[in-house]
């Protein structure tokens, strides 16, 4: 089985059945036959004399070779009594108290089973408005959104990681500034990603500088009007600041709706690209561009016959995956059956690209993403209605927009969703992002440093004769290769990171793919920190010309709090004194420095894993970072531990005073278990502390270089080294389609 020994750390870390002590029962090569023999299986429902042994061996096969992965919840979950395999779902939100607490508890199954959930909240009305029940005043839509978040906190999705929502709000209803400023505190509402629902007739008021309707949702009459501009401009300020909101084209959504019998779409899954009916949940599934590929004389090129019957086996995988899925609701399971709706994407295309000698940026390059998308939609749909003839067309065919052709079977066959997970199980760059890191440094607890370099790079490198530890560093400070002269223009020209690709490019390779997407194509528009407003708002604007159904973007460093982060030059300033009085004798912590080293231990506690992350500047320990592993844990307890510690640290509270108070708190449920080497979080962090300060004493950890040690220009490509680390391994963090996904151990985050 051809996975790296980091896939294989990911696979055993979050996707293996495990017992009730953590330790995984299964192999990785068991797995996928769990998976496999789970999927086949649903061929006989509509054959009982089908050859099932023979497809779950092509199922095995096309992943073992890593040819086509389904999204996590299939891996983790099939053929387990969970059953749950879905990783996307819409769920109404109606203007009544009743119907809004039934979607709440809704969610809450849905995160319990491992999926994520987009709500519009459209529908409810305005803060303010008159509630005649009780004659009193609706708190309006983001009140609400802020009790759909708490429930969120509450529960764990599927034991694994939080759950996470997508929450839209037509640019039309009378509380769209709120919500548009609702995330600005990037702690309020932070299980959420956020998006505005635009209309066209928005943007055209936007492009004319004319007024634009408010409308009340309940009785649809005008309720007053905004400036469409200066609504416009209010997005994109919040955008620069923090990444959101998003947009979506609700016009282009519902253009492409197939059964509009079915109602309106009015949102989206968490990461922006499926766009689903009420109750709908989709099953996703990407193919591994770079195993598609031939070596030739002339070097490599496109193997079309593979990637032909790669997708044919993919889509039969996918519908059979609509028959193996547990629905976590009734409702939910006969939408879902009704338009039996897939998404077959695509990842490793930026690895693809850089095999074939084609710059992302470049035309010649978004030529093949749209070359390779309609292949692959093609023959989707010649599969699906290949299955159609066999199984019949989804139930609702005869009332949809497809009715007039040939049958098919699914009612929506491609998506270009994000793979963050996926794409580092199949050892390739994510989705059709570009490369966002060519080298970069790893910490691990034995002292070592471990500089990570892509394996494609290392390739070309070794084979120019010009790899060296020298050169690597060069591009660790760099975070790119443009600026290395000492590389030929040749390699540089090609192998371009995140940073290096113009925003423009960014949307010409989304609306590239779009133009062969049933549904959507998440998509980030990595920004550099020196990004200006206008450049936030010429990439809407290109979206919206260049048909896009809906863009994300993420400016460098633009969140005043982020996981770790290795920093920009220092700008000559002296750092604040650790107990600066702010003229009223309150001690203020020093300000966290822009450079942190640091190293994360892993520690047995009473509910499983407790992830420490302990990071030193040159004045020695600044800050703390806490993460559960899978099994759970009370993770706000820790981390409040953390960022008090963190500031403590930082105000210049004595560090032996601070682990004295933390150690030897005890906790039922550590104390209990036999073998802890603690006896709760608070002590687990105390000890933590104390060994790297221990270490640092002895002359075993380097020191942190200064700032100025890094050579970088700000307002370069270099700004990637701005790029946030994981709180688990200290890895650079990849910002796609509102997540964020550490391709080192497989963490991942959305809103």
């Amino acid at each position: 089985m051809p996975i790296t020994e980091n896939a294989r750390a990911v696979l055993e870390r979050r996707y293996l059945i495990r017992d009730e002590h953590g330790v995984p029962k299964e192999t990785v090569d068991q797995m996928f036959h769990r998976v496999a023999n789970a999927i086949a299986a649903a061929d006989v429902v509509f054959d009982s004399k089908a050859n099932v042994a023979t497809t779950a061996q092509t199922f095995y096969r096309m992943m073992t070779d890593l040819d086509f992965l389904p999204n996590s919840p299939t891996l983790m979950n099939a053929g387990r009594p969970l059953g749950q395999l879905s990783a996307c779902f819409v769920l109404p939100v109606a203007d009544s108290m009743e119907d809004i607490f039934d979607a709440i508890k809704n969610a809450a199954l849905i995160h319990k089973s491992g999926g994520g959930t987009g709500f519009s909240f459209s529908r409810l009305r305005a803060k303010g408005s008159t509630v005649n029940s009780t004659g009193g005043v609706a708190s309006g839509p983001v009140s609400f959104m802020k009790v759909f978040n708490s429930a969120t906190e509450a529960v764990k999705q599927g034991g694994t990681r939080r759950g996470a929502n997508m929450g839209i709000l037509r640019v039309d209803h009378p509380d769209i500034l709120e919500f548009i400023h609702c995330k600005n505190d990037t702690h309020e509402i932070n299980n959420f990603n956020i998006s505005v629902g635009i209309t066209e007739s928005f943007m055209k008021a936007v492009e004319a500088d004319q007024p634009y309707n408010l409308v009340d949702p309940a009785t649809r009459r005008v309720t007053g009007h905004l400036r469409a501009r200066e609504v416009f401009e209010t997005i994109v300020d919040s955008a620069w600041r923090t990444g959101e909101p998003g947009i979506i084209f609700l016009d282009r959504l519902n253009r492409d709706n197939v059964v509009p019998s079915l109602g309106e779409i009015e949102s989206t899954n968490p990461c922006g690209e499926q766009p689903l009916l009420p109750y709908e949940a989709c099953n996703l599934g990407s193919i591994n561009l770079v195993n598609h590929l031939k070596k030739t004389d002339k070097g490599y090129v496109l193997d079309q016959k593979k990637l032909e019957r790669t997708v044919r086996d993919a889509v039969h995988f996918l519908d059979n995956v609509i028959e193996a899925n547990k629905y976590p609701l009734p409702e939910i399971d006969r939408t879902t059956r009704a338009t039996r709706k897939i998404g077959l994407g695509v990842m490793g295309f930026a690895d693809m690209l850089l095999y074939l000698g084609i710059p992302y940026n470049s035309e010649e390059g978004v030529a093949m993403g749209r070359q390779v998308m309609e292949l692959v939609h093609t023959i989707g749909h010649r599969e699906s209605e290949h299955l159609a003839e066999l199984r019949g067309p989804f139930p609702l065919f005869p009332q949809s927009t497809l009715a007039s052709g040939s049958p098919i079977r699914n009612a929506t066959v491609t998506t270009i969703a994000p793979t963050g997970t996926l794409s580092i199980i199949a050892g390739v760059s994510s989705g059709v992002e570009p490369v966002f890191a060519y080298a970069y440094i790893r910490n691990v607890m034995d002292h070592t440093h471990l500089i990570e370099t892509n394996h494609i790079l290392k390739e070309r490198l070794e084979k120019e004769k010009l790899l060296s530890d020298t050169l690597m560093e060069q591009i660790v400070a760099h975070g790119s290769l443009s600026q290395i002269t000492e590389l030929p223009e040749s390699i540089r020209h090609v192998f371009v990171c995140a940073h290096d690709v113009s925003p423009v490019w960014h949307v010409k390779m989304q609306a590239a793919f779009q133009e062969y997407t049933d549904n959507a194509v998440s998509k980030t528009v990595n920004f550099s920190n020196s990004a200006t407003r206008e450049d936030v708002a010429e990439v809407y604007r290109l979206a919206y010309e260049l048909d896009c159904k809906g863009i994300t973007i993420y400016r460098d460093g633009s969140r005043d709090e982020q996981v770790l982060n290795i920093g920009k030059v220092n700008d000559g300033t002296k750092p604040a004194q650790s107990a600066a009085a702010s003229g009223d004798n309150r001690v203020k912590p020093r300000p966290r420095p822009p450079v942190t080293m640091g190293y994360t231990e892993k520690v047995k506690i009473g509910c499983g894993n407790l992830y420490i992350t302990v990071n030193y500047d040159e004045q020695g320990v600044c800050e703390v970072f806490t993460n559960t592993g899978r099994e759970g844990g009370c993770p706000s307890q820790s981390e409040a531990t953390a960022r008090l510690m963190s500031v403590a640290l930082r105000a210049g509270v004595d560090s032996a005073e601070l682990i004295r108070q933390l150690k030897g708190i005890r906790c039922p449920s550590t104390i209990r278990r036999k073998g802890m080497s603690v006896t709760s979080c608070p002590d687990a962090i105390a000890k933590t502390i104390e060994k790297v300060m221990k270490a640092s004493k002895e002359g075993a950890i380097p020191p942190c270089p200064p700032p100025t040690s890094i050579v970088m220009d700000p307002m370069t490509p270099a700004d990637a080294k701005l790029a946030r680390h994981c709180p688990e391994c200290g890895s650079l963090l990849e910002h796609e389609g509102g997540c964020v996904t550490c391709r080192n151990c497989g963490y991942s985050k959305c809103g």
